[in-house]
């Protein structure tokens, strides 16, 4: 599962050709979560609210950059990083 982006110790990854909807994964301190692209989760639990503030801003500024992502690994084309929050 590729690593797209790191910051603050939150891991955001994406499967090859993964099913719908449009989703991401986030790893803090050993939690796992699922979003989607409107920064909601679908599954799993990340306990840091802040944690989880961080992930759906970050979601909220890289958007089309998550579904372009998306897009392309879903036709077998790789991935690009996203650039973590600062």
């Amino acid at each position: 599962m590729p690593t797209i982006s790191i910051f603050f110790g939150i891991a955001i990854k994406m499967f090859f050709d993964d099913h719908n909807p449009p989703h991401l994964h986030a790893e803090h301190q050993g939690e796992m979560a699922v979003f989607d692209f409107r920064g909601n989760i679908l599954v799993g639990d990340i306990s840091s609210r802040t944690a989880v503030r961080l992930i759906r801003e970050w979601i909220d500024l890289h958007n089309a950059e998550l579904a372009e992502n998306w897009e392309d690994l879903q036709n077998g084309r790789g991935f690009r990083k996203i650039p973590p929050l600062t």
